[in-house]
């Protein structure tokens, strides 16, 4: 007597090939370093992972108008080669600013979107592979079915997605507005710190060097979370250790894995 088969529902068998896909395409993702050995020792595969969807928010002051979180963006931006789409929000982005964090203004593309299309057209040029990547401004929550979508498109054309987080109409807190799960790969949130005094002997007179950031990686999927003090984004995009803590041994930093 034969032994009956099992039916495999076709929509299973191509949910089941659809996983498989992506999660060769994840394992084949490049991956774009920081050059701080410790921070890219956090992140899967060495460095920020390119093709993928990751969320950053500014925090105090800041918050209102994204200063840190664009030039974050901007400097990642810097060191991948093609056309950046930017999705305004509102009209208040001060556009030199990312020329001085090495994002010329000739590589970058703006799109005004209202808040309700933000994600939309967000997701439309994450469709195009022409594009080296796309930041958004966004205010408000994000749905996990929203950011899946933008995860996907970014997965299936290797364009690199940035959320710019902002708060939203009834919240004066972006931190709020990323307390909720969704898809990004990554989390970051990132304050402006003061600069070092220009003089060792008066420590009290404020410093006119490059700008210092703590970032707080509050999501890595597959790595860990953790925090470090660095200097912003320099003329070609790139970040580097506090120059006060950079001959200092390594100072060991509380992480935990996050979830996959």
């Amino acid at each position: 007597m034969p032994v009956p088969r099992p039916r495999v529902a076709l929509s299973d068998l191509r949910d089941t090939v659809a996983r498989l896909e992506r999660h060769r395409a994840s394992a084949a993702r490049k991956a774009l370093p920081f050059g701080i050995p410790d921070l890219d020792a956090a992140l899967p595969g060495g460095g920020l992972a390119m093709g993928a969807l990751h969320e950053v928010a500014g925090i105090g002051a800041d918050i209102q108008h994204g200063a840190t979180a664009a030039m974050f963006a901007a400097g990642i931006f810097a060191r991948i080669e093609g056309k950046v789409l930017w999705v305004l929000e509102q009209h208040d982005l001060f556009a030199p600013g990312l020329a001085a964090a090495g994002l010329h203004p000739d590589r970058v593309i703006y799109a005004h979107a209202g808040r309700h299309d933000v994600l939309l057209v967000m997701e439309d040029g994450l469709r195009h592979r022409g594009l080296a990547g796309v930041a958004a401004e966004f205010s408000g929550r994000i749905s996990l079915t929203a950011s899946r979508r933008l995860q996907l498109a970014a997965e299936a054309t290797g364009v690199t997605a940035l959320l710019l987080r902002r708060p939203g109409p009834s919240s004066r807190s972006a931190e709020a507005e990323i307390a909720g799960a969704n898809a990004a790969m990554t989390r970051w949130r990132i304050a402006a710190q003061p600069s070092a005094p220009p003089i060792p002997e008066a420590p009290d007179v404020p410093g006119l060097g490059r700008a210092n950031w703590r970032l707080d990686l509050l999501r890595n999927r597959g790595g860990q979370t953790g925090s470090w003090m660095v200097e912003a984004c320099d003329a070609s995009g790139r970040l580097d250790m506090v120059a006060a803590l950079a001959d200092r041994p390594p100072t060991k930093i509380p992480r935990r894995h996050a979830a996959a």
